[in-house]
């Protein structure tokens, strides 16, 4: 079993907590918040220790450090513990820009330690089941792709929204994430960029509680178009935007050779997964052989946990989030500039999930 520390109590963190339930080798034993209360609340509830943060990171028993603080102090909390000699899986993004990503990367690199970061939703049954069509050839030769991730916001349900409207949020660094992860790991790396932005409310209105009422100054784009050229050949379009009120395209489809997949939300885990052939007339249901169907966040931490075991690669890698963060900051810098990016960073395609893998326990 892997001891785990979590810094950050917010929301995510229950999910993360129930994580060993599902993942024998996952032993979480302690958490940290700079609110000290809400690290209690969730020591109490889930029966660990409430630590400080300077506490936790000095846990001579803690292997890993779990990450789920707010985008803006991903980088910061990541090196210290980098400098303290654990390894590290934050939540999405990695950092806020690829300076501050490539240097926790390097850090714990001459450290010997490892940096994991979400999104995992790519290990779950449904985007799973995606590759394995991929892979097995079942639309031929990717060709071409489409995400969009269509909102107008967050300001009318999440109890504290300013944050996805100041530097660090957006649609693209907030939800971004879920859709190319989804994507480089069906399709492989992204070669360049190109991009345009642009912001239509230059001012929010909460309508949730408790802040009803409260006005929030814009800082970033909200509407964000990308156009990715894949290393191996397909050619995607991304639409990440907080600016509409509706629309009826799809999560992700991805156009073959000789066929359509369509594939599920990549926010979530499951299904559906659905195929369309060349000369046939109707869309086919696939059945999913894979588990993690349901809210599996944990299975990266769990994945990378068995690989420091083991010593091979792990799947939710750093090397994954920082060329995720580069795409994202290089939308954005196309758009400024009006030209292509061509990207620095690659990364290898994630190990698909055998077949037969048992439920909880991840290979070696």
């Amino acid at each position: 079993m892997s001891k785990i520390g979590i810094i950050g109590c917010g929301t995510i963190s229950g999910i993360y907590l129930k994580s060993p339930s599902l993942f024998p080798i996952l032993d979480i034993v302690a958490c940290a918040d700079l609110d000290r209360s809400r690290a209690e609340a969730k020591a109490e509830e889930f029966g660990i220790q409430a630590l400080s943060v300077e506490q936790l990171l000095a846990h001579p028993e803690i292997e890993i450090i779990l990450n789920l603080t707010i985008p803006a102090a991903h980088a910061e909390v990541a090196q210290a513990a980098v400098a303290h000699g654990k390894s590290v899986y934050s939540e999405k993004p990695l950092a806020l820009n690829t300076a501050d990503g490539k240097q926790l990367l390097e850090a714990a690199e001459a450290a010997g330690v490892r940096v994991g970061c979400a999104p995992d939703t790519f290990l779950g049954g449904g985007l799973q089941t995606c590759r394995k069509l991929i892979d097995d050839g079942w639309i031929g030769t990717p060709v071409a792709a489409t995400a969009f991730m269509m909102s107008h916001g967050h300001e009318h349900w999440h109890p504290s929204p300013e944050f996805y409207y100041q530097r660090g949020g957006g649609p693209m660094f907030d939800m971004g994430p879920y859709y190319l992860t989804a994507l480089v790991s069906l399709l492989g790396p992204v070669g360049r960029v190109t991009g345009a932005t642009r912001t239509t409310f230059p001012e929010r209105t909460i309508t949730s509680q408790p802040k009803h009422g409260q006005k929030i100054t814009v800082e970033i784009p909200t509407h964000v178009v990308g156009v990715l050229d894949f290393a191996q050949g397909p050619i995607a379009t991304i639409i990440t935007t907080f600016d509409v009120w509706s629309a009826e395209l799809p999560r992700i489809e991805i156009y073959g050779t000789h066929g359509t997949l369509s594939v599920p939300d990549p926010n979530t885990f499951g299904g559906p997964v659905r195929l369309r052939r060349a000369g046939s007339s109707e869309w086919q249901e696939i059945p999913i052989p894979f588990h993690y169907t349901a809210n599996s966040r944990g299975i990266g931490v769990a994945d990378m946990a068995h690989a420091l075991r083991s010593g091979r690669a792990h799947r939710a890698s750093g090397d994954l989030a920082f060329h995720v963060l580069e795409i994202m900051e290089s939308i954005h810098t196309a758009s400024d500039q009006g030209q292509h990016q061509p990207l620095t960073s690659t990364v290898p395609l994630p190990a698909p999930f055998p077949l037969d893998l048992p439920l909880g326990i991840l290979d070696e």
